[in-house]
């Protein structure tokens, strides 16, 4: 009978110490959230996966990780209440925001707020080694892989290739299957928009020798006239095993964001759980070692939600009052 108790209060124990580790949800809260992330092979899809089980360990409210097309994808989901949270890269959210893309078909896309910085997201090039090529110049008239069409790089690499003189046939898909489209020689590059390292290109150079394809100073200069949302970027030696020096090329930031509708107080702990808990996203990907409040400046345009608004000025950062709606 006593083990009985013992074992009785030792779980009572247990289940408080468990509890203690999640809020309260308050009763304004939504009882579950949605997060939009990508498809498989991209970071966002490793990275919001892991972000989702922290919230709903952090919030006591599920956290339902959404695969989806990417960063056009997402944004149309939280305008249309699909999802409440997502994540996107400022130039995607730059589109919508002004209604500019080809996307959106001169809608704007304004239930959106800006929550949390992430990461770089930058334009990187892979080709077979054995294919000879070694400038991007050399793609014209060639098959390039860019990932998913509502992705980043589904969005403006056609973009990219058109304002650099490359005609080249696109394939659109999930990471995944344009990285194994490289490896079988079904595509003749791989060019994506996506933080560093990509798991999909990670998993072609560990079945073949690449070549990475820097844009030339003259083409980034050349970009980032045409696209003042890109600004210079690097990919570190050694990020990928056989990178053996620096990659520089252009890149965006992205940013979690979410419904405009969302709770202040629900966003308030929302941000405090990811920055305590950002050790956990770097241990899936090293790109979210920049997923630091210091980031938020990378956020020129989007209001941000109030709730953040709060977080960030109470931990000493400034956000300008331009991107604190009151409303």
């Amino acid at each position: 009978m006593f083990r009985l108790m013992g074992s009785m209060f030792a779980a009572c124990l247990l289940v408080i110490g468990t509890s203690a580790s999640a809020l309260a949800a308050d009763a304004n809260w939504p009882t579950s959230l949605t997060l939009g992330t990508a498809s498989p092979g991209g970071i966002y899809y490793v990275y919001g996966d892991a972000l989702a089980k922290i919230l709903t360990e952090k919030l006591g409210i599920t956290v339902n990780p959404l695969p989806t097309q990417g960063p056009v994808h997402n944004v149309k989901l939280l305008d249309s209440g699909g999802a409440q949270l997502g994540l996107t890269t400022m130039g995607v959210a730059l589109q919508g925001w002004n209604g500019t893309g080809d996307w959106t078909n001169g809608k704007s896309f304004r239930n959106m707020r800006a929550l949390f910085p992430m990461y770089d997201t930058p334009f990187q090039a892979v080709v077979l080694q054995k294919s000879g090529i070694t400038t991007l110049a050399q793609l014209d008239k060639k098959r390039i892989a860019v990932g998913p069409k509502a992705g980043t790089g589904g969005t403006y690499i056609p973009a990219i290739l058109k304002l650099l003189g490359i005609s080249a046939e696109i394939d659109n898909g999930s990471f995944e299957a344009m990285a194994a489209a490289l490896v079988t020689g079904q595509s003749d590059a791989l060019i994506l928009l996506t933080g560093a390292p990509v798991p999909a290109i990670q998993d072609v150079v560990g079945k073949e020798p690449v070549t990475f394809i820097s844009p030339s100073s003259e083409q980034i200069e050349a970009i980032r006239k045409a696209m003042p949302e890109f600004s210079p970027s690097k990919i570190a030696a050694g990020t990928y095993r056989s990178l053996d020096k620096d990659y520089f090329s252009i890149g965006m930031y992205n940013f979690g964001v979410g419904r405009a509708d969302l709770p202040d107080g629900l966003v308030y702990q929302l941000l405090k759980a990811v920055f305590e808990s950002q050790p956990r996203l770097v241990n899936v990907s090293s790109a979210a070692s920049d997923t630091i409040p210091q980031n938020v400046v990378k956020n020129t345009l989007l209001p941000f939600h109030p709730g953040a608004v709060r977080y960030y000025r109470e931990i000493g950062i400034s956000i300008p009052q331009s991107l604190a709606p009151t409303d």
